[in-house]
């Protein structure tokens, strides 16, 4: 299954009120597992960077009014997304400002529910406890120190990480490769003992009151020496 891991800078929280896209970046992975495939465009936004999106993520008029707007890059970012599930931190963000986007220029829209939100997903998993991706990277042990600022580039393949923790962990397989798993870490790599996640709530026994007792009769005509009596 292949799946892009998406994240945009803008100008501001609302494109009604005619903020815009400034940059998208883009993870490739398949199967959950990444690609190396990446994609990652800056984009004029036809407008002045107010200072509190500036504050954000750094990315000012100087250097956005030579980047091509978004009417010139809409279809290879279309194109590189294809027909694979986007996962999105607050996907109703970015989804909202994609779609604006693409809709302003003639070019055909993003039904949201090709969107899985990690946000909602992680809101689930851990109730009442910080969703932010700062928070979740902490939560997982994801290193996020290169993320001074926001940059859709770098938060995607932060997002990438986060989200294969939240599906069940960075492998994919079940644990059925006990090979210790691999994290990256500065540059640098160190591994840590995966260890299997307790169930929230344990599996009802399969079992009937009639086969335990008669599990137990048998037993019983085993004798003292009998190995499940030991093992009880």
């Amino acid at each position: 299954m292949r799946e892009i891991v998406l994240d945009t800078e803008t100008t501001g929280f609302e494109p009604s009120e005619g903020h815009r896209i400034v940059e998208i970046g883009a993870v490739e992975i398949f199967n959950h597992l990444p690609t190396g495939n990446t994609y990652h465009q800056y984009i004029n936004p036809e407008r002045p960077m107010p200072k509190e999106a500036f504050e954000v993520h750094g990315l000012g008029d100087d250097f956005l009014r030579n980047q091509p707007v978004f009417r010139a890059i809409g279809q290879a970012f279309l194109d590189f997304i294809g027909d694979a599930q986007l996962v999105i931190h607050n996907a109703a963000f970015d989804m909202k400002f994609l779609n604006h986007e693409l809709a302003a220029v003639g070019l055909p829209t993003i039904p949201f529910a090709r969107a899985t939100d990690t946000l909602m997903m992680a809101r689930r998993k851990f109730p009442g406890s910080p969703a932010t991706l700062d928070a979740l990277c902490r939560r997982f042990g994801v290193d996020n120190s290169a993320r001074e600022k926001h940059g859709a580039l770098l938060d995607s393949e932060i997002l990438a990480e986060v989200y294969l923790e939240l599906v069940g962990g960075r492998q994919p397989d079940f644990a059925l490769n006990p090979v210790a798993q691999t994290q990256r870490s500065g540059g640098a790599e160190k591994t840590s003992d995966w260890r299997p996640r307790p169930r929230a709530t344990p599996l009802a026994p399969r079992i009937t009151e009639a086969e335990s007792a008669a599990h137990a009769a048998f037993v019983e005509k085993m004798g003292d020496a009998a190995l499940w009596k030991k093992r009880l």
